[in-house]
């Protein structure tokens, strides 16, 4: 009975829906994974196992006091056998000829997660450039407002990732090396060096990066 839960893909369209209240989006994220959890007949310890993070960890992003990675939401996700879409939510469709190859930027889709407010929790937008994540590559586009950032724990994963500033400054960590970049300054690195990104400045910050193998759906 639990296999509708993996036929559920994620997205929502920039130009979204309008909200009539603003929930909490840390709390939202938590009561997300913890009803999967329990949907999974899972305890906290068996899903610590299953994702290699820590029962302290997950118990904290269950309650909505912790901001997790997209990397460990991703370990998350694949630990409760869904696709990381699981989060998303689509909301509008491109024409039937443009949807395999052409993304407009009136209908660039926004990552998000449920009925959340997007990445807003960690403090910045992620939209989808790509027009599909069944290749092997997807480009996106991040805008990271001032004190945005990955989340609170260094991320790591297989592939490779690259990306160019086209606006802003921004504090990247790779390993124990911390650099700042400012617009014009682009960047590569294997993705399985811990890292994370962080907008430390009083203006927004926008990357365009590409991502090899496609980290936002499950293997």
């Amino acid at each position: 009975m639990h296999d509708n839960f993996i036929s559920n893909i994620v997205i929502e369209v920039a130009a979204g829906q309008a909200s009539n209240s603003t929930p909490d989006p840390l709390a939202e994220l938590g009561s997300e994974i913890r009803n999967l959890r329990k949907a999974r007949e899972l305890t906290l310890e068996q899903l610590s196992v299953a994702c290699g993070r820590s029962v302290s960890f997950l118990s904290k992003i269950e309650r909505g006091v912790s901001r997790p990675s997209l990397t460990a939401l991703q370990d998350i996700a694949e630990a409760l056998s869904v696709q990381i879409g699981w989060f998303f939510d689509e909301t509008d469709q491109p024409p039937v000829g443009e949807r395999p190859y052409i993304v407009r930027s009136t209908r660039r889709r926004r990552l998000t997660y449920s009925e959340m407010s997007t990445t807003d929790y960690l403090g910045f937008e992620d939209h989808l450039l790509s027009a599909t994540l069944d290749g092997e590559l997807a480009i996106g586009m991040s805008r990271y407002h001032p004190g945005g950032s990955t989340g609170d724990d260094m991320q790591s994963h297989e592939g490779e990732e690259a990306g160019l500033l086209i606006d802003g400054s921004i504090q990247l960590t790779i390993d124990d090396e911390v650099f700042t970049l400012e617009a014009g300054d682009s960047f590569s690195f294997a993705s399985h060096i811990p890292h994370c990104y962080a907008n430390c400045s009083d203006s927004d910050a926008v990357i365009v990066w590409a991502n090899t193998p496609v980290s936002l759906r499950q293997k």
